[in-house]
C-alpha cells in the first residue's frame, strides 16, 4: 500500500513561471529545468530523486513531458513514496520498482546494442539502472546478469553475446574483478560500474572502484560507485552513434 508523506513546507512545489522560449529553462520555484537540454545534446534531462519530495519528483516529470511530448523522460534513484506517487498521479508512467525508476513518454526507436552484464544478484538494482537508461536513451539493452568470476564457467558460456554488442556495461561489487575478465575476452568498448554490495573492507564500493580503475585489460572506462545511470548514457551514445554508421 503506498502511503503518502506531506512535503516540507519550503519544499511544497511552486506554481511554474514563465519563461522565455529563449531562456531554455523553466522555472518551478524549487528548481530550474533544462528544457533545451535534449535540442544540445539529443536527450532529454533527467529527473534525479534523491532528496527529492514525491511532488517534487511528479512535478519536474510532468513539466519535462509537457516540454517534450513525444520523447521519454526518466526519473531515477526514486524511493518508495516517490514510486508511489509517480502511480498515482501519472498513471502512464512505466515504474519500475528494482531499478528504482519511471519512464513518462514513449521509448524511441533502438538503435545498436547496449548489453548489461551483472557479476550477481545484489547488483541488480544497479544493473536496472543502467538498462532502463540505455533504452531511454534510444539503445536496444539487454541483460546478463550473475556471471561473477566466482563462477566463471558462467561467464564463459555467454562470451559470444559480447560481439553481438555495440557496447557493454559491466556491473560488479565484491573485489569488482569481473570489468577486467570481460575487458580481457572482448574490444567491444566497455564501461564498468562498480557497485556498494560487499563486506566491511569493500568500503562501499570503494575497493572496486579501485579495482576498476587500475584494471591491467585496456580501454575499461569507470563510472562512479552504484553509477548505473551514467553508464547507462555512456553505452547508449556509443551504441547509437555505430548503429548509425553501420
Amino acid at each position: 500500500m503506498c502511503v503518502r508523506r506531506a512535503p516540507y513546507a519550503h519544499q511544497v512545489p511552486s506554481q511554474p513561471q514563465p519563461s522565455a522560449p529563449d531562456q531554455g529553462f523553466v522555472d518551478l520555484g524549487w528548481t530550474r529545468l533544462d528544457t533545451d537540454r535534449a535540442r544540445r545534446t539529443g536527450d532529454a534531462e533527467v529527473v534525479y530523486g534523491a532528496g527529492k519530495t514525491p511532488d517534487q519528483v511528479v512535478g519536474a516529470l510532468r513539466e519535462l513531458h509537457a516540454r517534450h511530448p513525444l520523447q521519454a523522460v526518466l526519473a531515477t534513484r526514486l524511493d518508495d513514496a516517490a514510486r508511489c506517487a509517480v502511480r498515482s498521479a501519472l498513471p502512464d508512467a512505466d515504474v519500475d520498482d528494482v531499478a528504482r525508476t519511471a519512464v513518462l513518454g514513449p521509448l524511441p526507436v533502438p538503435h545498436g546494442l547496449v548489453l548489461v552484464i551483472s557479476a550477481g544478484t545484489s547488483d541488480a538494482p544497479v544493473a536496472a539502472e543502467a538498462l532502463v537508461t540505455a533504452r531511454v536513451h534510444a539503445a536496444g539493452a539487454e541483460r546478463v546478469d550473475d556471471v561473477g568470476v566466482a563462477g566463471i564457467h558462467r561467464l564463459l558460456a555467454v562470451r559470444e553475446r559480447f560481439e553481438q554488442a555495440d557496447a557493454l556495461v559491466v556491473v560488479a561489487g565484491m573485489e569488482g574483478a569481473l570489468p577486467s575478465v570481460v575487458g580481457g575476452l572482448t574490444g567491444v568498448p566497455l564501461v564498468a560500474v562498480p557497485t556498494s554490495t560487499g563486506y566491511g573492507t569493500g568500503v562501499g564500493g570503494y575497493a572496486a572502484l579501485l579495482a576498476m580503475l587500475n584494471s591491467c585489460a585496456p580501454g575499461v572506462v569507470v563510472v562512479n560507485v552504484d553509477n548505473g545511470y551514467g553508464a547507462g548514457v555512456h553505452a547508449a551514445r556509443i551504441a547509437r552513434r555505430a548503429a548509425v554508421r553501420t
